[in-house]
């Protein structure tokens, strides 16, 4: 299996670069830095941008899935998940790309605040307010596409080890109890969705 994690270098990307590494996949890596990353045989790296539709036309040529994991520390007036979302719809209508594309917004984006925790909600008003209007545009334009994407909205991340062992959800339901997961558990669902979908056109909640 080929794939290629757009934006590799850090948090969920580098993770699941690991493991696809480790189960034998062959991995396209595009990042603006890559020097955190392996050298592997069964790794291409791409330096470039993944708000550019010709890095991102490059980076998913002749791949089985895509997953992009992009973050960005920059709390106020950013557009960086917008602009991707954008980027990666031009340049798959470039190159007429029908495999999944799964990406990775937040718990609490759009209709998911209401089910988020006390806590969530306390975060995503003082600090990522700005960070989740930008997600939500990013939804919207995936929604809008051709693409066979995948939503997939986290909790909190954090650094604990891989368990293999969490929820799944398709919608939101009150009995969820969503707080922190660990980057190598989401992107151990990412790998397990981009061998064998499940979730095509669907918003999918992991928690513990």
């Amino acid at each position: 299996m080929h794939i290629t994690i757009i934006g590799a270098s850090n948090g969920v990307g580098y993770q699941s670069v690991l493991q696809a590494l480790k189960k034998g996949y062959r991995v396209t890596a595009l990042s603006s830095r890559l020097d955190t990353l392996p050298d592997d045989e069964n790794l291409i790296k791409i330096t470039g941008s993944a708000t550019n539709p010709d890095d991102v036309e490059r980076a998913i040529l002749n791949t089985d899935a895509v997953l992009i994991t992009i973050g960005t520390k920059q709390k106020k007036n950013s557009t960086l998940f917008s602009d991707m979302a954008k980027a990666v719809v031009k340049a798959a209508e470039r190159v007429n790309y029908i495999s999944p594309v799964i990406f990775i917004s937040g718990f609490g984006v759009g209709e998911g605040y209401r089910y988020a925790s006390i806590f969530i909600k306390l975060v995503i008003s003082l600090f990522l307010k700005d960070q989740y209007r930008d997600k939500k545009l990013m939804e919207d334009i995936f929604e809008q596409s051709y693409l066979q994407w995948v939503m997939l909205q986290p909790g909190i991340l954090s650094d604990a080890p891989l368990t293999s062992n969490y929820k799944v959800y398709s919608s939101f339901e009150k009995r969820m109890k969503v707080g922190k997961i660990s980057r190598m558990d989401v992107a151990d669902f990412m790998l397990k969705e981009a061998s064998a979908p499940r979730y095509l056109k669907k918003r999918v909640i992991v928690t513990y």
